[in-house]
């Protein structure tokens, strides 16, 4: 028993530090700066106020209302894209037998350890020979290829996981590989498709550097790109820096909640096995 309150408390403890710089976040957000200017724990006079979050929405340079709307169009395709194609290929990696299907294996593994600033200049050119640069189009298709190996290599680890007994029962039966694939194999691969989802989104939405690269025009800059601009040349004013980030944070947090059930399924189910 006293072992198992020493590792609460370690937990409770260990999670309350990593969340203070995040109160501290919310608080400079949404308190007036002159009761911040003896630190955000001093609660002598405390006067919350969402001001600064309305700021942030209605910048009159870098309107966040914008920069969201313009990051929804982005991350919506550049999820369900790759999300659909590889969990395609992490059946077909994990069911059947092809030619070079290790090597291939292989090479997508590699590509996730691939940094994305090795190949930055490339992507560029590629993109600039295609006429895509300050195009969505060019970022989505970014974001789709670099999402599809992480998500391939991560569905296959789950399908490896399903027994084949369903699946050779309804092939018996006479049903086609796309009629197992859809109708038996999908709806039990639910909880990894969310988990997958729920990371490449907020990878997508979270995502400053291809955004950097690809989108330049002041009216398509997304969220990420404009909490930046909101910095003054003289003044920095950090309670409105805090409340648009907040904001861009909400939307990633909100999915994930959305699928916590699944993300936490997906993430330890096929690791446990």
């Amino acid at each position: 028993m006293s072992k198992k309150l020493f590792w609460t408390v370690l937990g409770w403890t260990i999670g309350l530090i990593w969340i203070i710089p995040f109160i501290g976040v919310v608080m400079t957000a949404t308190r007036p700066l002159d009761e911040l200017l003896k630190g955000w724990w001093n609660f002598d006079s405390f006067h919350p106020t969402l001001s600064n979050f309305v700021s942030a929405l209605n910048h009159p340079t870098a309107s966040l209302r914008q920069g969201m709307f313009n990051s929804l169009i982005v991350v919506l395709p550049a999820t369900f894209f790759p999300l659909i194609l590889a969990t395609m290929a992490g059946y077909g990696f994990s069911r059947y037998k092809f030619p070079m299907r290790r090597t291939l294996f292989a090479v997508v593994v590699i590509t996730l350890a691939l940094p994305q600033q090795t190949i930055a200049v490339p992507i560029f050119q590629l993109m600039n020979w295609l006429n895509l640069v300050d195009t969505y189009l060019g970022l989505i298709i970014v974001h789709t290829a670099w999402g599809i190996p992480w998500i391939t290599f991560f569905m296959r680890n789950f399908f490896t996981t399903i027994p084949k007994a369903m699946e050779e029962a309804a092939r018996i039966d006479g049903a086609s590989d796309i009629t197992i694939f859809f109708k038996i194999v999908l709806p039990m691969a639910l909880p990894a498709i969310g988990s997958a989802f729920a990371l490449q989104f907020t990878w997508v939405w979270s995502d400053f550097f291809l955004a950097l690269i690809l989108i330049y025009s002041p009216n398509k800059l997304l969220a990420t790109q404009r909490i930046p601009l909101m910095r003054g040349v003289y003044h920095v004013d950090w309670g409105l820096l805090s409340s648009a980030a907040i904001l861009v944070m909400i939307v990633p947090i909100a999915v994930y909640l959305l699928l916590q059930r699944y993300y936490i399924k997906g993430m330890i189910g096929w690791s446990l096995k």
